[in-house]
This record gives C-alpha cells, structure tokens and sequence, in this order.
C-alpha cells in the first residue's frame, strides 16, 4: 500500500471511529435515559447504574459499525470525487482495485473487531448485564427503600420511610412487625443506613424506639436506642438459578450446541437462527464497502450529480441489512429463510464486484432525471407565479 493509500486508510478509519463513537454515544445515553430508574427507583449509585447501562454497548457496536463503516467510505469517496482527486488517480494508471484497497484494509480491521464482538465479547456484557440485573432485583434491602410509602417486606411485615437523601442516608423510618401473633413490635426511627458486608444485609438504626406490646398486656413496653442495627438478610431472595438465553450464548456454544440443554431441545430454530446471523455480522461491513465503491467509487467529473449515487447507497445498504433482519426472523419457521439471507448478501457482493471490475459508472436513469427536472420547472414556475401577484 503505497503513500496514497495510506492516507486513505487513515482518514477512512477516523471518519469510521468517529462515527462509530458519536452514534453509539447517542444510541447509549437514550437507552440509559430509560433505566435512570435504578437510581430513583432502586437505590442503586451512579456506578452501578453506568455500569448496567455500558453492558449493552457491545451489543449496540455490532449493529451500529457496518452502518459507521459505510458512513466514512460513502463520506471519504465523495471528498475524493468532489476534489476531482479519483479523476487524477484514474488518469494517472490507478486501477480500481488499487483504490479499493485501503477501503478493504479498514473494512477487515472493522471485520475483525465484530468478530470478536459477536463471539465472546457480546454474550459475555449480556451476561454480566442479566446477572448485575438479577442481583439489583432480588436485592430487597434496595427495592424496599421507596420513600413516602409502606412497603410489605412480606406477610405482616411493613416498611416506610419519609425520605432518601443523595447520600442513602434514611429519614424518618418506622417498621411495623406482627409476624408473631403473640407481641406486636414497631420500630420508629429518626434515621438510618444500609450497610452490606459479608455477614449480610444490616438496617443500622439510630436514634429511635422499640415498642413491644404482647397480646396478653395492656400497655407495650418501650425501649429508646441511640443505635439499632436490623438483620435484613432473612429477606434476602437467596441464590438465583441464571438461565441464559440464545442471545447470550458464546458463538462456539451455537456451532456446537448441548444437545442435553432444555432451552435447545426446545428451541434449536432460535439456535439455528442465531449463529447464522452472528456468523455474517462480519461479512456485512463488505457487503457495504463493496456497494458504497459500486455506486461512489467510478471516476466522475464534478457536473455529475452524486446526490443519486448517495441516496442508492443508503437504500441498498437498508434493504440488505433489512433482508437479513427479516430473514432471522422468518427462518425461526421456514429455515429456508437463511438462504435467502445469504443469497442478498453474497449476491449484492458479486454485482458490486462485478461493476467495480468493469469499471462501470452506474449513472442515475434518464427517465428519472426527466422527472427530477420537470418536477423541478414545475415548482419554479409555481413561485413566480405566486411572487408576481405579491409584488
């Protein structure tokens, strides 16, 4: 690759990680925006809840680079077009294949990366993800802390707090216990913390009361504390059985299936279907590299609209991307679906190959630039009309 292809490679992959970043980071605050809830809701810190959310971002790169990648060749073949750069290359001796080149070395890079994504590293952040989220869920000290309300921990056992300060410092907090029909015990509370360790799940309490009162006797008994530590780990929901689904299966768990796996004797087309799709996520970034060069990569003079050549790009891009979202689906029923997903994407690969050996310039159609222009004295003609009258 020589200098010139270096250059192209560069600036192709910095316009692809700059795309990739910006839509990712959009995407990610809008999911996180949906679950800021473990804070309000839940009780849960800042970390742990951009923790949660992180988790999804590989998920999030798998979809989004093929989009990014075909983002920064689009833009970077338009650059050169409009600097009339791709015409000086042609003229001096550059094949097509010479510039397609640094294009295909982004692309394998890009490739690659989703590779190891789609493998290992997605499945295992859906992973984590199912069990931080089961663990925030069956964290009851978390769920019961809902302030200005009651909250049974279980049958005869009620909570209530007046308020959670930022700092998880609890005030105003009163228990009611008639879990023992023979003494009914109420503990009222000024304020109070939670504390986790080893040992468990603890309620520190200071500066309160505890009220006894036995069935048997007239008045309770009362009892003034400075501090009061209550045991919550009784309400723990205990060891959790984490069942992954298809989605959180590593890639070799898919080639090579437990055939003694519940969820696969009683799903194997959602298996089927999985692997296929994690199995041409790699392929995409050529199918659209290929496309993008077909349609933007051809020498053209600066009189050449590339307004067509772009919009065709992005069309083609979605209806293949759009066959294969479909076909995962469908194939769940009708196998013969897959085909059809690897039939667009290996098809649409050959035609771009085909047209880029050729050196075709795939020109926007007569018939419809006879349109765009009658559409065009159509409306100019409608706006004098309409300024005359006004002047």
């Amino acid at each position: 690759m020589g200098s010139i292809g270096r250059y192209i490679f560069r600036t192709t992959f910095g316009a692809f990680l700059l795309v990739l970043i910006s839509l990712t980071s959009a995407i990610w605050l809008t999911q996180a925006l949906r679950d800021v809830d473990l804070m309000t809701g839940k009780g849960q810190t800042i970390i742990t809840f951009v923790g949660i959310t992180s988790l999804v971002i590989p998920q999030l790169i798998m979809v989004i680079a093929p989009v990014a990648l075909v983002v920064a060749v689009s833009y970077i073949l338009n650059k050169l077009a409009s600097d009339s750069e791709i015409i000086v290359m042609n003229g001096a001796g550059m094949r097509p294949w010479g510039l397609l080149k640094p294009f295909i070395a982004v692309t394998i890079v890009a490739s690659l990366m989703l590779t190891a994504i789609s493998a290992y590293i997605a499945p295992e952040s859906l992973r984590m993800l199912r069990r931080w989220i089961t663990e925030v869920r069956t964290d009851l000290v978390s769920n019961i802390v809902q302030p200005g309300r009651f909250t049974a921990m279980e049958s005869g056992l009620a909570f209530y707090i007046r308020e959670r300060r930022p700092n998880g410092l609890l005030v105003g907090l009163m228990m009611d216990d008639r879990r023992d029909p023979a003494q009914r015990v109420t503990i009222i509370a000024e304020h109070g913390e939670l504390l986790k360790n080893t040992n468990g799940s603890y309620l520190l309490l200071e500066k309160g009361s505890i009220q006894r009162h036995e069935t048997k006797q007239r008045d309770p008994n009362i009892i003034v504390f400075d501090r009061y530590a209550f045991d919550l780990s009784q309400f723990s929901g205990g060891n959790q059985v984490i069942k992954y689904s298809v989605r959180e299966r590593y890639l070799w768990q898919l080639i090579v299936p437990d055939t003694n796996d519940p969820q696969y004797i009683e799903q194997p087309a959602a298996f089927r279907a999985e692997l296929h799709d994690r199995l041409l996520g790699p392929v995409y970034p050529f199918a659209f590299v290929l496309l993008a060069f077909a349609f933007l990569g051809a020498p053209r003079t600066t009189r050449q609209s590339a307004a067509w050549s772009l919009s065709v790009v992005i069309l083609s891009v979605t209806l293949l991307r759009l066959i294969g979202f479909a076909s995962t689906v469908f194939s769940l029923k009708y196998p013969v679906a897959i085909l059809v997903q690897y039939t667009a994407v290996f098809g649409a690969m050959a035609a771009a190959l085909f047209a880029i050996s050729r050196g075709l310039i795939i020109e926007q159609p007569a018939f419809l630039t006879k349109a765009i222009n009658a559409a065009s004295e159509w409306f100019a003609r409608r706006a004098d009309t309409i300024a005359k009258p006004a002047q």
